[in-house]
């Protein structure tokens, strides 16, 4: 069995990237593993083919501790207290907002992994460029399905031929753990309360790059407060922003309230620009409550993170594309960030805001999934975004059948329109 995201040989390759981006001199690591046998080449969905043999695996994990001991101590970011956004929040506009994230989500699962060029080729030779409902195989040659197969885990559950509702994924699941943590803990909520909360409620197989890594720390007796920063290749990526959603939900308008949980939660398992994704969306839901505009919204999120960080220059670079047609904004997207992993932070909220500038729904969710990277995971978050700002139609809204599925214990099959009134309960309760 090869299981991805924790093995040494595939780590290694991954850290050398990431050491790198901080400024790191990794020559003399590098230069072992070469000559040992091993490979800079990263893999992409996080597990290479075949196992390295013992002395090398045993070689990886010697230089990831290297690596490790060579990496600053992280200086975690401060929320500055910022005035409440007014504004008329209510449960119409909290249910969007979960609707839209589903209908997001859902749209990017089946492309999931498939770079910008066989989404591209899939959906033209079908006659669905530009997306404008859910993805359907009806129409897909065999040779372009062959050469782009559909992600494994979501070929059944989300074409649109065979949706019926929200199938499991962990960008819903943790907007649902969020929310469950809230109710549990309120604005009390720590980081060891949501480690521990993994740990019961999070089955391992459903939790990916710097979270996987995270649960294994935590599993090891790594303090949560460390969990982030033991060999943990992915503290840059997008999973902690698709975790925050739902704390910006929880206070509406109030952007500091919302963006301190969120660091609570993010630092779990994220560093840098993983850490400030995750206070963007944060801070974002909350204005999107309050905000009639999905970029206003954006906007106003990035109050919270470094204005020089590399979070808030992919915002405003994203934004700058709104009046640039379709192809030539997901050029100059990729021609900017296109060295970044699929799964990165930095990539995938540029590529967030520019699907925010979009005209509406369907167009800001089509955006974020024809642009390639974390499809689903950029999908659900402009969903929600737009979701809260301006509403889902119906012809997105209605295959969801008000329902989710998911992993975590008694929640399976629980009705969307039940967690946005729990969400509202605890917004009422000021948690």
């Amino acid at each position: 069995m090869r299981l991805s995201w924790v093995q040494p040989e595939d780590l290694l390759p991954h850290q050398l990237v990431q050491a790198r981006s901080e400024g790191i001199d990794v020559t003399d690591v590098q230069a072992r593993w070469i000559a040992a046998g091993g490979t800079t080449d990263a893999p992409v969905s996080g597990a290479t083919g075949k196992p390295a043999p013992p002395a090398l695996r045993a070689l990886a994990r010697e230089l990831m501790e290297v690596l490790d001991a060579r990496t600053g101590d992280w200086r975690e970011p401060v929320v500055p207290d910022l005035p409440v956004l007014p504004g008329p929040a209510d449960e119409a506009r909290t249910l969007n907002a979960w609707l839209g994230r589903c209908a997001g989500n859902l749209l990017g699962k089946p492309v999931e992994k498939i770079p910008r060029e066989g989404i591209r080729e899939i959906l033209a030779s079908s006659g669905q460029w530009p997306l404008t409902q859910y993805i359907t195989a009806a129409g897909v040659p065999d040779e372009v399905q062959q050469r782009w197969p559909w992600n494994r885990r979501s070929r059944t559950t989300s074409l649109r031929e065979v949706i019926d509702g929200m199938p499991e994924d962990d960008d819903i699941n943790f907007a649902i753990l969020a929310l469950l943590m809230l109710e549990r803990f309120g604005s009390d909520l720590r980081t060891e309360d949501v480690a521990q909360s993994w740990l019961d409620d999070l089955p391992a197989g459903r939790v990916f790059t710097a979270e996987r890594v995270a649960y294994r720390n935590l599993l090891e007796g790594v303090d949560p407060e460390r969990a982030a920063q033991v060999g943990n290749p992915f503290r840059e990526w997008i999973g902690a922003q698709i975790r925050t959603d739902a704390y910006g939900w929880a206070h509406p308008g109030d952007r500091t309230a919302a963006a301190r949980l969120a660091l609570v939660d993010a630092r779990l398992s994220h560093t840098g620009a993983g850490v400030d994704g995750a206070l963007w969306v944060a801070a974002m839901s909350a204005a999107a409550l309050v905000l009639d505009d999905p970029v206003e919204a954006a906007t106003a999120g990035l109050a919270v993170v470094d204005e020089q960080g590399a979070i808030a220059r992919a915002v405003r670079f994203g934004l700058t594309l709104a009046d640039a047609k379709l192809d030539e904004a997901l050029d100059a997207l990729h021609a900017e960030y296109g060295d970044l992993h699929w799964v990165h932070a930095v990539n995938n909220t540029a590529l967030t805001a520019y699907a925010l500038t979009a005209p509406d729904f369907g167009s800001a969710i089509a955006r974020a999934v024809m642009g390639g990277w974390d499809t689903d995971s950029a999908g659900a978050t402009v969903g929600a975004v737009f979701g809260a700002t301006r509403g889902v139609p119906a012809e997105w809204s209605a295959p969801l059948d008000n329902r989710v599925t998911t992993s975590l214990p008694g929640m399976n099959q629980i009705a969307i329109d039940e967690l946005a009134r729990r969400t509202v309960e605890v917004a009422r309760g000021g948690a």
